[in-house]
Formats: structure tokens, C-alpha cells, sequence
């Protein structure tokens, strides 16, 4: 290995003068060779280091290392692991004489640099180790321990450690140390201590934390000083206060502890603080946007997700803080993306804002107000920048414009702003609104971290707000179409008074499908629905508004309520298989959705299932035929106030198939109130079933002024504040036809009693005062039962009802329907029922439970 030359300086020289020679250094090898000696080595035993190279350290030591009372120094070569080793060692000098010195050791390994090792070391070379051993490694770096240790001094320098010390304590610049007596009075403070109690220690001395500092902290501090006096366990408190030699808040990093002499006599107590006021706002900050990330957003509401982002910054960041949006955005449904180009002035509305003062008497505008901003003003140029300012209120920019607002610039002066910062809100590339922070009662402006704490809220809160925004869209787009497939105004008939509400879902759960509908049918009756698509959205609007439109399609043929929910059972099954095509899915595995799946998994799968109750309601006999399938009872409410649910046969869900319904008929005193409604009015997450239902019996019972008013009054009664699902009710009073506008006749099958039959109906038209229906009733009386007479099977009856319109009808005991067909020249027959068609406004037939009828309808008015 190759010499280095010796240096015996060390690279800064001591103030004694003995610069590295006060150090001893020596470099050992794994198997113990000495293989590096400095002048402090030299100094301390008296060998030069040709003396010493290549020698066995352990030919230092003065006796077997761990004899006596000194510790043992392990063998370098059986500890290689061992990073460091420290003891006291007894050496042998030169002259002979023994040396107890303190000693480091640092074990060095391959690849390590920085050992510390400095320059002016001499080192040995190969041929100087035993056996040729070396100090190096296979890369050539060198291995080993290095040791040093302390070379004694001048005794003049450990005189002086009292005062160094002292001095040292007093004198820090960074650690505020006060100590106090047994009476918990001021003794001593480091220099710091002093800076921020803003006293001397002779006018501090005597007198206790309280007496100085007039703060609730300095009464925690004191609690904290005797408790440590009594128990003697170091106590740790961090707090925040101004103290009188500081111009701001600080944050302070406590500990206090007992002193005591050698004796265990307890002396006093010692409080040591350190500053981590950045630390604090640091973690402040931390907090704030974690916080953020937790409370703004709960909801898909623009106005309340602002809101949250104005509660999160007050009072943590600002005193003062105001969302607004831009007025544009009530009409435009979307912002061009980019910074919002500015011309001379902006419409901004606000939506939110938030005050460490309740009521926020600092606002200038009012929510859902709209203020213009001029050209230059903080929020405007905020937005055409895109870019987040800071602001002094003394500064010209904002000068300027408040001096033309007489209403602000009257704010600033009354609470004492003093610095604001204008944040863009921009998701998505694109603008939609400004950020408003602003401080007065803080005594601290902002700072720089203050604004990228600000920006980043305002990013968080941007994209919710828009998020919010493009639901509130689409929302608004569902429930136009969910009420444009509702009807939009309840059809006039005699047989029932109704009324109805439909209430779409809240924000999270979106626009479902339930529906309503109230149908006239044949014979004065009327058809009275409700039902509901399993799903929320688009997807479940549209199914609704197709299966709407099946069933008046199929109550327009007059089928019976357990054969229609039988045909529209079918359909459904068919909308699923077709769903299930639409995804991937093989017909084999296709399967429609049973109700109860959640409303995103049918959205996804495509799924379509659904509930409805049907119910047709007869005012001639006042009979009530209902059939339901998977859907809630109705409730019927009696004249005299009783309220009940029918026993209705459940039914499965429509589009499971395969199962029949049942239906049940009732007679309903005229009066009666049925009531139909979705589950959403009964069922939510906050109770269950039967107290729903014992909410709308109640509801039900209590008397109203207008069936409007009761669908108001049970809305409130029954439903919980926030609804979780749409709700659609149908409440309608039944009426009776009386009986004197109501006639009928069996008609024998013979032709000639056509003759009779046309002669009973002319008297019942003139006794109804409707003799200018005369003729037409006698042609279409004349058809029909002619034709019941010719091709149909006895027992034959002609009805005539009036009502809004008169009706005609023919029943027989035949299931076989006539068919309007157009005569050609030489056909005797054909032309009765185009004829009925063409001087009737509708006719047509229906199954009975013993054969058909039927009818046709014409407009008519009474005699004056």
C-alpha cells in the first residue's frame, strides 16, 4: 500500500494551537495490524508512526483487555458485523508509563465511504502486515476499525467548561429554556426565552408565568409545573398563543421537568420550548385537506357541495369566504373549456358563503343573487387568467375597485379586511365560477402556502360542484321525460273523482320509473293504475313509458284486471330477454329480474322487472275488480272514515312468468276513497314497512278539504324528509250512477222483437229529454241487435246508460266478436257496423263472464 504523507493539522486548526494533534487516530485491519498512526496518535503515546505501522494494536494495551474494572475490547476479528464499539482502555506510552484512555472505534466495510479517516493520516503498506496480510478489500477499498480518541488538553480549557456551558445555555438562539423555584417564580431564561416573554431575567425574576403572560396557555403551563414538582415525570404540552415579546401567534413544542440536586433535594422546574408554528400550519393545512376530501362532495347539489367547500375554509384558512358561479350557466348548458374570456364586465351568482360571524353580515350579495364584476376587479381577473391571486386590500387593484362600491368598500372598513385570495373553480378545462377568501379577524395575511392550500379546496369542491352540474342536467333531462310520459292531466269521466302526485327520487338515487294513470273505459267505467320499474334513470324512465303504453293499450279491448297483468307479464319477459340480448348474454341464460336487485346492478345488466296494480271501478253497479302483481295493497277508506287494506291476492313481480293472478271484486259504497300508491311512500331506510303503512292509514283518516289536499297531507304525513325513492299516489272517490239513467231490456231472439226494442228506447230517450239522439240510438239499437239476433247465442240485453255520453250496449251469450268490414257493391250485408262507426264517437266490444258486449258511444246534449 502506498505511503501517504503525514499532516499532523487538522483541515481546522483548534484555537490552542495543537489543531489535530488534540485527536488520535489509528486505523486497524481485521486481523488487528496497525495499519494508519496521526501526530494526536503520536502525541498521546509517544510512537511515531514507523514505530507502530504493521505492529499488533493489542502491543498497545497496558494489561489483557477486560481485566480489572475496564471494559473488554472484542477482537476485530470475531466481531466484524459490530458497527461501532466505545470503552475505556488502559494503554502503555513509550516511556512506559500507563494511559486510561476513552476510545471509539468504528468498524469500516466494503463500499462504505466518509469513514473518517482524514487526511494527514499515515498509512502502512502491504509488506508491513504479517503474512502478507492487508487492510484492503477485493475492490481495493480498505476494510477495518478506525479508532480515536481524545488527546487531554491545557488544564486551563477544563476550567473553563462552567462558564462554556453557561454561556452555551443562556445564549441559544433557538431553544426558549426558563427555569423556575419550588414556588413555580421566574429564576433563569436562555436568551430565546427571554426574546419572547419580551423581558429581562432581573425584571422577570420573582414573578410567576401567570403574572406575565395573561393567557389561558400560561394557566396549563402552571398546572403542568406542579405536577411535574409532585410526581416528578416529565410532562409534554403543545399550545398556541401570542406572547408578549412576539408579533404573531406561535406554536409551541413543550417540555417540562423537575431539577434536582445530587442529593435528590428537588430544586425547581425547567420548561424547554421549541417553535413549530411552520409545523403547525403545516399539519393545519394537512388536516384541512384531508378534511376536504370528506365533507365536500356528500352530495350531487351544487348549492350545499359550495356550501361545504365555504364551511371547510372557515375558520381554519379564511374569516370570509364566498362561492359564485357564473351567471351563464343558468341558461348555457355547458361553459366553452378554457379561461373565461373577459370583457368589460361578469356576471357571477353567488351560491354559498360562509362567516366566522353568524348570519354572515360581511356579505355584500345576497345567495342566489347576481353581482357584476368590472373588468381588473380580483374575481374577474382571477378568471381570465385561470390563474389564483393573492391580494392586500391596500393594494391599487383592489383600491380601485371598491372605491367605486360604496357597499363594499364600507364592509372592508367596518371588519377590518386586510388581504383576500380569488380562486378560479375549473374542472375539466373547463370555468365555472370564482372563490372568494378573505381575513379580518386573523391577524396574519396570507401567505403563499395559504394560496396552494386555497387552490387545492377549490379544486376538490370544482370538481364536485361540476359533477353536480352535469347531474343536475341529466336529472333534469329524466324527470322531463319521466313526466312527459305521465299523464299530464287526469281525464274527465263520471265514474270517480281522483287526484294524483308523482315525487321523483333524491339526488343519489336519481328518477325512477313509477306511474300512474287513470283510463275511461266502456260502460261509464274507469281503470285506475299504478306502477313501478325496478332501476332508477333513463333507462327505467323509458321502460316505464313503454309499459304505460301496454296497458292502456290493453285496456282499451276491455280485459279483465288478472289477464291484462297476465299480458303485461309477458311483455316485460320479453323487454328482459331482449335487455339480456342486447348484452351478450345467450338466450338460454337470459333470466328477468326478480324484484329486489339493486337499482345500479339492473342498470348495468340491462334487467327489467316491475309491479303494478290495476283496478277497474264499475259506477252503474259500483263494483271494484282489482288484481296486482308483486305491487302494495290499496287502501280503501269508507265514508264514515274507516280505513283498510285490501286483502288482495300479491301476485308475483311482472316479468317473472310462468305464475297466474288472481283478482278480487268488491262493491264499494258510493263515497268510498281508494287510495293506490308506489312502495316508495311506505318503505325507506329509516323504517320499516308496517310503520309506514300505519303512517298512511292514519293520514288517510284525517279529514281534508279537496283530495288535493289530502295527497298533500299524506305526502307530508308518511314520507321521511329526504325520500330515497320515487313515489307516485293515486287517490280517487268513487260515485254511483243512479238508477234511473240506467236501462235495460231482455231482448227475445226473435226478429221481430227488434221492432219492440227500438220503441222501449225512443221512450227512455224522450224521459231524458235527448230526442235528438233519436235517431242514430234507433239505427245503432237497430244494428246491433239485429246482428246479436242473427249470429249470437241467447240470453240477449240491450242497456242504454246515461251518463256524460249515452251509451248503447248489446250482450250475448257468444264469445265471438263482430268485425268491421267495407261492403262491396253487391253485398247485401256488411255496411251496420261501418255505419255505427261512422255516426258514433266509439265503439267497440268486450269479454264478459259469459259471453261479450257490445257497445258504441255517442256525444249527445240535453234539451233545454
Amino acid at each position: 500500500m502506498e505511503r501517504r504523507a503525514v499532516d499532523d493539522q487538522e483541515s481546522s486548526p483548534r484555537p490552542d494551537g495543537a489543531g489535530g494533534a488534540l485527536t488520535a487516530r489509528a486505523t486497524v485491519d481485521e486481523h488487528g495490524i496497525v495499519t494508519g498512526w496521526n501526530a494526536g496518535a503520536e502525541r498521546l503515546l509517544g510512537y511515531s508512526a514507523a514505530q507502530i505501522l504493521g505492529r499488533a494494536a493489542a502491543s498497545l494495551l497496558a494489561e489483557d483487555p477486560g481485566a480489572g474494572d475496564l471494559p473488554p475490547l472484542p477482537p476485530f476479528s470475531e466481531l466484524p458485523e459490530l458497527p461501532r464499539w466505545n470503552g475505556t482502555l488502559a494503554l502503555r506510552h513509550l516511556d512506559g508509563h500507563r494511559v486510561e484512555a476513552r476510545v471509539l472505534a468504528h468498524h469500516r466495510t466494503p463500499g462504505r465511504t466518509g469513514d473518517g479517516v482524514p487526511d494527514g493520516t499515515t498509512h502502512g503498506t502491504p509488506d508491513q502486515a504479517p503474512d502478507g496480510a492487508t487492510d484492503e478489500a477485493p475492490d481495493g477499498e480498505v476494510c477495518g476499525w478506525v479508532l480515536v480518541s481524545a488527546v487531554p488538553g491545557p488544564a486551563s480549557a477544563r476550567t473553563d467548561d462552567d462558564a462554556l456551558v453557561r454561556r452555551g445555555f443562556l445564549d441559544s438562539p433557538c431553544c426558549s429554556t426558563s427555569v423556575y423555584d419550588t414556588d413555580l417564580r421566574f429564576r433563569r431564561s436562555t436568551q430565546s426565552g427571554r426574546g419572547v416573554l419580551g423581558m429581562s431575567d432581573d425584571d422577570l425574576r420573582g414573578l410567576r408565568l401567570t403574572d406575565v403572560l395573561d393567557d389561558p396557555v400560561a394557566e396549563k403551563v402552571e398546572r403542568a409545573m406542579r405536577r411535574v414538582l409532585e410526581t416528578g415525570e416529565t410532562q409534554y404540552l403543545e399550545n398556541r398563543a401570542l406572547a408578549p415579546g412576539e408579533g404573531r401567534d406561535h406554536a409551541w413544542s413543550v417540555h417540562l421537568y423537575r431539577l434536582a440536586d445530587p442529593d435528590g433535594r428537588v430544586l425547581g422546574v425547567a420548561t424547554t420550548g421549541h417553535d413549530m408554528t411552520e409545523q403547525y400550519w403545516a399539519r393545519k393545512r394537512l388536516q384541512l385537506i384531508a378534511g376536504a376530501g370528506t365533507r365536500i362532495g356528500s352530495t350531487l347539489d351544487v348549492t350545499r357541495t359550495a356550501q361545504e367547500l365555504a364551511n371547510v375554509a372557515v375558520p381554519d384558512l379564511a374569516d370570509f369566504v364566498s362561492v359564485d358561479l357564473l351567471a351563464s350557466l343558468d341558461d348555457a348548458p355547458e361553459q366553452p373549456p378554457g379561461p373565461l374570456a373577459v370583457g368589460d364586465s361578469l356576471e357571477l351568482r353567488r351560491i354559498a358563503h360562509e362567516s366566522v360571524f353568524p348570519d354572515v353580515p360581511e356579505a355584500v350579495v345576497a345567495l342566489g343573487e347576481v353581482d357584476t364584476y368590472p373588468e381588473g376587479s380580483p374575481p374577474a381577473e382571477s378568471l381570465r387568467t385561470g390563474r389564483a391571486v393573492l391580494h392586500r386590500v391596500t393594494e391599487e387593484a383592489i383600491a380601485d375597485w371598491v372605491a367605486e362600491d360604496p357597499r363594499r368598500s364600507a364592509r372592508i372598513r367596518e371588519f377590518g379586511f386586510h388581504s383576500a385570495m380569488t380562486v378560479p373553480l375549473s374542472a375539466r378545462g373547463t370555468t365555472l365560477g370564482v372563490v372568494a377568501f378573505a381575513r379580518h379577524r386573523h391577524p396574519d395575511p396570507f401567505e403563499q402556502d395559504d394560496l396552494v392550500l386555497a387552490e387545492e379546496l377549490a379544486a376538490r369542491a370544482a370538481v364536485c360542484i361540476d359533477n353536480a352540474l352535469r347531474y343536475t342536467r341529466e336529472r333534469a333531462t329524466a324527470v322531463t321525460l319521466q313526466r312527459s310520459l305521465l299523464p299530464q292531466g287526469l281525464p274527465e269521466q263520471a265514474a270517480v273523482e281522483a287526484a294524483s302526485r308523482y315525487l321523483p327520487a333524491g339526488a343519489r338515487a336519481g328518477v325512477g320509473g313509477d306511474w300512474f294513470d287513470v283510463i275511461p273505459l266502456s260502460g261509464a267505467r274507469v281503470a285506475l293504475v299504478v306502477g313501478d320499474v325496478v332501476g332508477h334513470g333513463i333507462h327505467a324512465s323509458a321502460t316505464m313509458g313503454r309499459l304505460r303504453t301496454a296497458v292502456r293499450t290493453l285496456a282499451d279491448i276491455d280485459l279483465p284486471p288478472d289477464e291484462l297483468l297476465t299480458h303485461l307479464d309477458d311483455l316485460v319477459g320479453r323487454l328482459a330477454t331482449e335487455a339480456e340480448g342486447a348484452l351478450g348474454v345467450p338466450p338460454d341464460r337470459a333470466r328477468p329480474r326478480a324484484r329486489g336487485r339493486s337499482a345500479a346492478e339492473g342498470e348495468s345488466r340491462g334487467d327489467v322487472g316491475a309491479t303494478c296494480l290495476y283496478a277497474v271501478y264499475d259506477p252503474v253497479s259500483r263494483r271494484c275488480c282489482l288484481a296486482r302483481a308483486g305491487h302494495p295493497p290499496p287502501a280503501v277508506v269508507s265514508p264514515d272514515g274507516t280505513v283498510e287494506l285490501l286483502d288482495l291476492p300479491a301476485g308475483p313481480p311482472l316479468g317473472l312468468g310462468g305464475l297466474p293472478f288472481e283478482s278480487l271484486d268488491i262493491e264499494l259504497p258510493e263515497g268510498s276513497l281508494l287510495a293506490l300508491y308506489t312502495d316508495g311512500l311506505i318503505e325507506s331506510r329509516d323504517s320499516d314497512l308496517d310503520e309506514g303503512t300505519s303512517r298512511l292509514r292514519r293520514a288517510l283518516a284525517a279529514p281534508a278539504a279537496s283530495l288535493d289536499a289530502l295527497c298533500d297531507s299524506v305526502l307530508a304525513a308518511v314520507l321521511p324528509r329526504r325520500p330515497t325513492d320515487d313515489v307516485a299516489l293515486l287517490i280517487a272517490r268513487t260515485r254511483a250512477l243512479d238508477a234511473d239513467r240506467v236501462a235495460a231490456w231482455d231482448v227475445p231472439p226473435e226478429p221481430s222483437a227488434v221492432s219492440e226494442v227500438r220503441k222501449n228506447a225512443l221512450r227512455r230517450l224522450t224521459d231524458w229529454g235527448l230526442s235528438d239522439a233519436a235517431f242514430v240510438t234507433e239505427l245503432v239499437v237497430s244494428e246491433l241487435v239485429t246482428n246479436a239476433i242473427r249470429h249470437a247465442t241467447p240470453p240477449i240485453q240491450l242497456r242504454l246508460i246515461h251518463d256524460r255520453t249515452l251509451i248503447c250496449e248489446v250482450s250475448d251469450a257468444s264469445s265471438t266478436a263482430p268485425h268491421m268490414r267495407r261492403a262491396r257493391t253487391y253485398d247485401e250485408g256488411g255496411r251496420g257496423l261501418l255505419l255505427v262507426a261512422q255516426l258514433t264517437q266509439r265503439w267497440g266490444t268486450r269479454p264478459t263472464p259469459t259471453g261479450k258486449t257490445i257497445w258504441a258511444e255517442q256525444s249527445v246534449e240535453p234539451e233545454l
